[in-house]
């Protein structure tokens, strides 16, 4: 299969960027808003047909390059044995970790299966449209499992615990590990296009300590999909200067956040590693005339970088207007990027 997108991830030349956004399959388009209310978050996910047309929307919605799959970082957790609630205020855990039960985590791959299967029924749908899977970061995951009150968004739980309990702590990260590789060569075996970590919380501790404890994990889920020959994006947020660390060995790609300049990133990124990036989503908000302005700063460096994928620095708000986004995907189709 050949396309704009994975062109790009591999590294040939294209006219143009190709475009797709974190959090595109749901949120922001009223599609997705009126099946919700019908449907549960929980029973969109675990239904092929609705997963699958979920995770489909963004391509005539908006129009965007890539599909990614409509899930949740959230299931490894529950395939290890928690006990996994979508509230309306967010997701929790009726069995939050601690000491007394860390111990009793077991791996379940068939709780994995649901997932497969909407790939297959993806795919089996649209073999034209590259297929995103992924599954969240090592750190990331462990945060949200301590959370057993869906109100309380802080991880003051997790970090507590992560810093009074090291051993216990390497244990369960190593345990979430082993999971999600499993995951990733379940989902490039049923026919995902290219795999994405999500590690959304890198920047909670610091760069040195994520690199030391926490990169050589997530190096291992990526390598469990390069392995599968799936091409790899990495999103380590708020990595910040971290990202000097990043090269071909760890993704074929690293997704960088709003707070870092495109520009910059290139400087630090190893030149082997191709970019993804970095809208800041709340631009969304702003003016017409003002996300033009955003996107005309890019055409220089969209000339010069045939390596870079346009997105989001994180997901979509929820109150996005989907026409202002469905206009910047035909400004990056219509524009001439001066690529010979």
């Amino acid at each position: 299969m050949s396309s704009i997108f994975l062109d790009t991830l591999s590294g040939n030349k294209t006219t143009r960027p190709p475009v797709w956004f974190m959090r595109q399959a749901g949120r922001i388009l009223p599609s997705y808003q009126k099946l919700k209310l019908k449907y549960s978050f929980h029973d969109m996910m675990k239904n092929k047909e609705l997963a699958s047309q979920v995770t489909l929307m963004p391509i005539d919605d908006l129009g965007v390059d890539a599909a990614i799959l409509f899930s949740d970082i959230l299931i490894i957790p529950e395939s290890i044995g928690m006990k996994l609630e979508f509230t309306d205020n967010g997701p929790k855990f009726h069995n939050p970790i601690s000491l007394n039960n860390i111990s009793s985590l077991s791996f379940d791959a068939t709780k994995l299966d649901y997932v497969y299967s909407n790939i297959k029924q993806i795919k089996s749908i649209n073999k034209k449209t590259p297929l995103i899977g992924f599954c969240g970061g090592p750190l990331t995951t462990f945060l949200f499992m301590f959370r057993g009150d869906e109100k309380d968004k802080s991880f003051n739980n997790a970090l507590k615990f992560f810093y009074s309990n090291k051993k216990e702590s390497v244990y369960l990260l190593e345990k979430l590990t082993e999971a999600s590789i499993e995951y990733v060569q379940g989902q490039a075996s049923s026919g995902i296009d290219c795999f994405q970590l999500f590690e959304t919380y890198c920047g909670i501790i610091p760069s040195e300590l994520y690199k030391k404890l926490i990169l050589p994990l997530s190096t291992k889920i990526l390598e469990a999909a390069k392995q599968k020959n799936v091409p790899t994006i990495f999103f380590p947020k708020n990595f910040n200067d971290g990202l000097r660390y990043i090269n071909k060995d760890i993704c074929d790609f690293v997704s960088i956040d709003w707070n870092l300049s495109i520009e910059y990133a290139r400087k630090i990124v190893d030149s082997k590693v191709g970019i993804q990036g970095n809208m800041n989503p709340r631009l969304f908000y702003s003016s017409y005339d003002d996300i033009d302005i955003y996107l005309n700063n890019l055409l220089k460096f969209g000339e010069h970088n045939d390596d870079w994928i346009f997105n989001l620095g994180h997901g979509f708000l929820p109150d996005i207007d989907y026409k202002k986004v469905k206009y910047v995907v035909q400004w990056i189709k219509e524009t001439n990027w001066n690529r010979n």
